[in-house]
């Protein structure tokens, strides 16, 4: 079971820090590879560059939360998400359908209660 873990490519899970700039502040987020290619993907299917699929994602947890005490981490969540989903079938992975084209309730529905944040519903 192990090798289809263990012979994974050392460099998807070397980590690699990039610079952003969020409502006007340089900050850096560090993730490994592998996010930072799944981030990738998931800007490239709304025409946005990773750093403009970060400022989106911040803006909207902010307005949502109003406080983003681990942005990383939130970013991995979301690359994990975007995989399971795709896995699921929720998201479509025809990668020339949008992800603003998808009705977030309808690819919610029916999630594990520990994934859907019940206080959004």
């Amino acid at each position: 079971m192990c090798q289809i873990f263990v012979r994974a490519n050392p460099q998807s899970y070397e980590a690699t820090t990039r610079s952003i700039r969020l409502h006007g502040v340089v900050t850096s987020v560090r993730l490994e590879n592998l996010f930072w290619d799944t981030l990738e993907e998931i800007g490239a299917r709304d025409g946005m560059s990773v750093p403009q699929l970060l400022s989106k994602l911040y803006d909207e947890l902010l307005e949502h939360r109003g406080d983003i005490p681990n942005f990383s981490s939130f970013l991995r969540v979301s690359g994990l998400r975007y995989l399971a989903l795709q896995v699921d079938q929720r998201i479509p992975s025809d990668l020339s359908i949008p992800i603003r084209s998808l009705n977030a309730h309808a690819v919610l529905r029916g999630v594990r209660p520990s994934l859907v944040d019940a206080a959004a519903s």
